[in-house]
């Protein structure tokens, strides 16, 4: 009877402290539903009061959005407002698909200018060119608009005409070209082959929601081919749609393999994702390209793949992130993009670099150090790290590119050069054959020095901000200015050394833009590939059955 009551007594106690629990909660829940709807308040009586009695008129849609924008940023980058006006680009960066003329434009000098048609589309069969400034659309003006606004008037609704005005370097007067939309769908895989004899090469671009497809279509048309490995490059890749990453590891995973899952606040959103297709092959030796620009769906391929001991990773760290996205509709067409969770890979690390929700005092974030990452292991047992992206199995030593590269590149002059030497040149050799002679690099010197091209030589400015400190602590003095002089005569500007010193390296930047002329995005990434010591070490790795089955530990596996 005692042992009775004491349990009665236990379980009164314990739905007593249950219903407390419950009602604790619930009280958390209604004050901060309070403090939600306390706040809204304020906000909208606080813009109607701004509205009616500041001193100039307020753009509201701007304000209101700079409020939004303002408040967004403190969460993490990659949540965002996104108005009516801005959804369609939103869903070309998810698709690759739009309708409009075909071609990249920049912003240069106050004007608009194209920049790169893309093959067989309206722009470049119309016949604009490469450094073509946009003067004209139909009967408008367009001079003095960004580029938003350029490229917001250029699409259109497939089939809508249109007139294009542009002025042409070295052309006199003005050139017109009807053209007449049409749907533009950007290839997620734009270039393909052999490489390295027998290795297959695959770039792939983006993760639009064709991107599985295309991947799967050159893989077979590789294998086909006869290739005995295969690299896949996702260098510079920022992601894209999250299935098709998946889809992309179930073409060398077999069916039923787990390759991430995503946990949030929302439980109710956590899920699972398995391979659900049989792969195209489990077995052919197989290395991924990685750099500091691939990020987020391409992060799941190469991180799945380095779990799973079925890849071996080259290049440089990855950029980290391990945030996943949705989209929710607002009212007026509107659109918000919101982090919805966080992705594991099959190891079980989430690879995201930065923590957005523990800034410093003045609202900065940092990358989490090494030292806090966690170990964890791969299907063969290797270590891997969290909390950074993911570091390659192999990192080749690669040059850092050259200070003048740099402001050949950032002032136009590679660009430029390639204007006047498609104008002067009908045709060119093949993308695999094409190398710049020597004589047509002296001409480029010729050009860059004929416009006055000046640069920021680092280790000029590094000398100039040294000797400032050794005078502010009273170190400048007869000798050691001598000694500076010396230094610095050493270290003048020659722009004749500068270019011949780093030819190879300028020479092939240049080439790739002269190239992209005649063969556009194709032709560029053939050139660009040419002498790549990364590509060249994956190659190698596949190759080589021995040191791939030791990179992955195969014998720890048997």
């Amino acid at each position: 009877m005692r042992e009775r009551r004491l349990s009665v007594a236990l379980v009164a106690v314990l739905l007593l402290a249950s219903g407390v629990t419950h009602r604790a909660q619930a009280d958390k829940i209604d004050k901060r539903n309070f403090e939600i709807s306390r706040n809204l308040d304020i906000f909208n009586s606080l813009f109607k009061e701004l509205n009616l009695f500041y001193v100039d008129t307020i753009n509201a849609e701007k304000a209101i959005t700079d409020g939004i924008n303002s408040m967004l940023v403190r969460l993490d980058p990659y949540t965002e407002y996104i108005p009516e006006q801005e959804k369609e680009d939103f869903f070309f960066s998810t698709t690759g698909e739009y309708a409009g003329i075909g071609s990249f434009i920049m912003e240069r000098d106050n004007a608009v200018y194209i920049s790169e048609p893309y093959e067989g589309m309206p722009a470049q069969l119309a016949g604009l060119r490469p450094g073509d400034k946009i003067v004209m659309i139909d009967n408008d003006t367009v001079l003095g608009w960004k580029s938003a606004k350029v490229s917001e008037r250029l699409k259109g609704p497939a089939n809508t005409k249109l007139k294009v005005t542009v002025e042409r370097p070295d052309v006199e007067g003005l050139l017109s070209f009807d053209l007449v939309r049409k749907k533009i769908q950007m290839p997620a895989v734009p270039y393909y082959d052999m490489v390295c004899d027998s290795v297959g090469y695959i770039y792939l671009s983006s993760f639009t929601d064709s991107a599985a497809e295309e991947v799967k279509r050159a893989l077979q048309d590789l294998k086909r081919r006869g290739v005995t490995a295969l690299v896949l490059d996702l260098r510079g890749n920022g992601g894209g749609i999250l299935e098709q990453a998946v889809q992309i590891v179930n073409l060398f995973v077999p069916k039923g393999v787990e390759v991430l899952s995503t946990r949030g606040r929302n439980k109710k959103m956590d899920k699972t994702y398995k391979t659900t297709q049989e792969p195209i092959d489990v077995n052919i030796p197989l290395a991924v390209l990685i750099d500091g620009g691939t990020a987020s769906s391409s992060e799941i391929v190469a991180g799945a793949l380095q779990d799973l001991d079925r890849a071996v990773i080259v290049g440089s760290r990855s950029y980290g992130k391990g945030l996943v996205q949705s989209t929710r509709p607002l009212p007026y067409n509107g659109m918000l993009k919101v982090t919805i969770a966080r992705y594991y890979i099959p190891s079980g690390r989430l690879i995201q670099a930065i923590d957005y929700s523990h800034r410093n005092p003045d609202g900065s974030v940092a990358r989490i150090p090494d030292s806090l990452t966690n170990e964890f292991k791969t299907a063969h047992g290797r270590i891997v790290r969290d909390g950074g992206g993911i570091k390659p199995d192999v990192e080749p030593e690669i040059e850092r590119g050259s200070n003048i590269s740099f402001y050949l590149m950032k002032d136009f002059y590679f660009f430029d050069y390639a204007t006047r030497y498609a104008a002067e040149h009908d045709t060119i050799a093949g993308p695999k054959e094409f190398k710049l002679s020597d004589e047509e690099y002296e001409a480029f010197k010729d050009f860059v020095k004929s416009k006055n091209f000046k640069y920021d030589k680092q280790s000029e400015r590094i000398l100039a901000d040294l000797k400032e400190v050794a005078k502010f602590e009273g170190y400048f003095d007869e000798n050691t200015q001598k000694q500076f002089e010396a230094l610095e005569a050493c270290l003048n500007h020659d722009l004749d050394r500068d270019l011949d010193t780093f030819r190879d390296e300028i020479a092939h930047l240049l080439s790739a833009e002269i190239v992209k002329r005649y063969y556009f995005q194709k032709g560029e990434i053939i050139e660009s590939i040419k002498n790549d010591k990364n590509l060249e070490e994956a190659c190698a790795i596949v190759n080589d059955k021995a040191r791939y089955a030791k990179i992955l530990n195969v014998e720890t596996d048997k």
